[in-house]
């Protein structure tokens, strides 16, 4: 299976780039190294074309992928952490449980991507398109947007920020709670734990 999807790759790569764009654009150890293995940690892969390969579970945490076209490939369940994606296209490429944490995605194109239980943790989103993406279980906790196009083509404001899911919780919340009476006046502010707690 390792050879059917690194020949895929193979061929997309350098019918697209040509060999003498190849050298130019990207390491060609580290594209060797990838091709034979699917793991290349913070190898350069800046520029080069990848769509339509079969790059499902592949590591390149740390990697530079500044303007490589994933477009349409499959990367489900990839560990691209911390990978530099600046300017990078994956517009219709499947990210299903993907690991972008701490990834730098300015300006990068996710178009219509499934983006499904893929994480995004404390990710830089300025300028990235995500345009029609599902985002369905999508972690976006302390990701940082600016002039972010939402999956709703919605524009983020230009003043940056981080969506975050965490709330302050409520100290004291049953303070005023009749004796033996049921629920509590703060029960959406629980956590997960404190209501399996009271279910004992």
């Amino acid at each position: 299976m390792k050879q059917a999807i690194f020949a895929t790759l193979t061929v997309s790569v350098l019918a697209c780039l040509g060999l003498a764009q190849q050298a130019k654009a990207l390491n060609q150890q580290d594209l060797e190294q990838f091709k034979t293995t699917g793991s290349c940690p913070r190898c350069d892969l800046s520029g080069a074309d990848l769509s339509g390969a079969n790059l499902s579970r592949v590591i390149l945490r740390d990697a530079n992928l500044k303007g490589a076209n994933f477009s349409q490939s499959d990367l489900r369940g990839a560990d691209l952490t911390g990978a530099n994606l600046e300017g990078a296209i994956l517009n219709n490429a499947n990210l299903t449980a993907a690991s972008l944490t701490g990834a730098l995605m300015k300006s990068a194109s996710l178009e219509n991507a499934n983006l499904a239980f893929a994480s995004f943790m404390s990710t830089n989103l300025e300028a990235t398109n995500l345009k029609g993406a599902n985002i369905m279980m999508t972690n976006f906790r302390g990701a940082f947007f600016r002039l972010t196009t939402m999956p709703t083509s919605v524009v983020t404001a230009d003043k940056p920020y981080g969506w975050s899911l965490q709330r302050p919780q409520k100290r004291e919340c049953d303070k005023f709670k009749l004796d033996n009476a049921t629920g509590s006046v703060c029960a959406t502010e629980l956590r997960t734990e404190d209501i399996q707690e009271q279910k004992k």
